[in-house]
């Protein structure tokens, strides 16, 4: 646990040993760069931090969009005290410790407390719920942090107690900005270094929208070409810096369904350009491709079906070859399945009607079997008017037969409904005849 009233401006001591990030964090609400939709005149952050309201607030939001910042500015206001905690390292004892000393300093000093939390979403239930009396009590205002959509990972009466506020990426004015301020003002670099248009684009590319990689990377930038007596930061530069982009994707969190969701709605989409983004995005962050041919086996069937057969087949080839080869060999399997499946013709149509019968069983359609469709090789069978009178369609010239197969209350009831898509087409029309003669509508 760390505790401490907002910090007073940092020496020059500090300043030249902190990261640029570090360096660069704004002091006031004017130097926030993004996040206007929370930030202008009458938004819920501004109002916040302007103490016009005392609400508890969780801020969700991907890494680097300014969550810490602005909950050192929130405790800025006024007389607030500022406690941080990180669930990564506190439990339920630090929270006792913060409500405790929270409440002397309320009763004592008459002054609130700001407990920000950070990655509040690694906090269990039962420490989550150790927080709920402070809050409703306003002992403290609690900002919290986190990286995941909040439904997920915060329990729901805490949630339902705080202002929830989505932070979005910086887009690539906003990180401009940020990096042309960086290397003029005297707490970032100063003006002993410049950087090509080129350079910027670079960073601004491999930043993603998280203003702090865009920083670090600047500043790990500056340092090579300092270090060989250069003053201009150019896109060889950057590179010999920043070896790969570091791509956004926590496998155990929200971007992870994020990703996934995105892929499978490119394929169903038949955007195969997206899909093999997406398949990229997974890929590079190391995702278990058993997970992505997992749900190419699924889509398969749940979006492609009997409009292209051979789509199943594809995905399973895919699944197998992940586990026989493995990465990195497995990725072209991946990439073939999911190229196959974006372009292949759609139909919901399987899907939809297994869906649908089973719905049926489980209101209570069941009904008896019909007689002539029972089990009748077992002694006594026949006696009870099992399997008498079943017809035998491969007896019939084209293999049908009329027969009542669905029990009583089902007998007419279409479930697949085969498109006009792909090889549907033909189903479409063979399960038209078929049915007439099954239920003998001969007209």
């Amino acid at each position: 646990m760390s505790e401490a009233a907002p910090p007073p401006p940092e020496t020059e001591a500090v300043r030249a040993t902190a990261p640029l990030a570090a360096r660069m964090r704004p002091r006031t609400l004017a130097e926030v760069v993004g996040q206007a939709h929370l930030l202008g005149p009458g938004a819920p952050l501004r109002r916040l931090a302007e103490g016009g309201e005392a609400s508890s607030v969780l801020l969700y939001g991907p890494p680097g969009t300014g969550k810490t910042t602005i909950a050192r500015l929130l405790a800025a206001v006024d007389t607030r005290h500022f406690v941080a905690l990180s669930a990564l390292s506190s439990g339920v004892k630090e929270l006792r410790e913060v409500m405790n000393e929270a409440r002397l300093r309320r009763d004592r000093q008459n002054r609130r407390t700001v407990l920000f939390i950070d990655e509040v979403h690694r906090f269990s239930k039962t420490q989550q719920d150790a927080l709920l009396g402070a809050v409703e009590d306003r002992l403290v205002l609690l900002v919290a942090a986190t990286t995941e959509n909040p439904s997920f990972s915060v329990v729901t009466p805490l949630l339902s107690r705080m202002l929830v506020l989505q932070l979005q990426s910086l887009d690539e004015e906003d990180l401009r900005a940020l990096l042309r301020r960086a290397l003029k003002d005297e707490r970032g670099l100063g003006g002993s270094v410049s950087l090509s248009p080129e350079a910027e684009d670079v960073l601004v590319r491999l930043a993603a929208g998280d203003a702090r990689s865009a920083l670090t990377a600047l500043e790990a930038s500056a340092d090579g070409v300092t270090d060989t007596g250069g003053t201009v930061i150019d896109v060889p530069a950057v590179e010999r810096a920043v070896a790969e982009t570091t791509v956004r994707y926590d496998r155990q969190g929200d971007q992870h369904y994020d990703v996934i969701s995105a892929f499978i709605k490119s394929i169903r989409g038949s955007d195969p350009d997206a899909a093999l983004h997406y398949l990229a995005r997974m890929l590079v962050a190391g995702e278990d491709p058993r997970f992505i041919a997992r749900r190419l086996l699924v889509h398969a069937s749940e979006d492609v079906g009997l409009a292209d057969p051979t789509a199943l087949q594809a995905a399973v080839a895919a699944a197998q070859t992940v586990q026989l080869i493995g990465m990195p060999e497995a990725r072209l399997a991946l990439a073939q399945a999911t190229v196959h499946l974006a372009t292949a013709p759609k139909s919901n149509a399987v899907i939809t009607a297994i869906d649908e019968a089973m719905a049926d069983v489980r209101a209570g359609a069941v009904g008896e079997i019909p007689a002539h469709l029972r089990y009748g090789r077992y002694k006594g069978a026949r006696e009870l008017g099992n399997a008498i009178g079943y017809r035998y369609p491969h007896k019939a010239p084209d293999g049908v037969q009329e027969q009542q197969y669905p029990p009583d209350g089902l007998v007419g009831k279409d479930y697949y409904r085969p498109t006009r898509h792909g090889g549907e087409h033909i189903l479409h029309e063979r399960l038209a005849k078929l049915r007439r003669v099954i239920r003998g509508d001969r007209g």
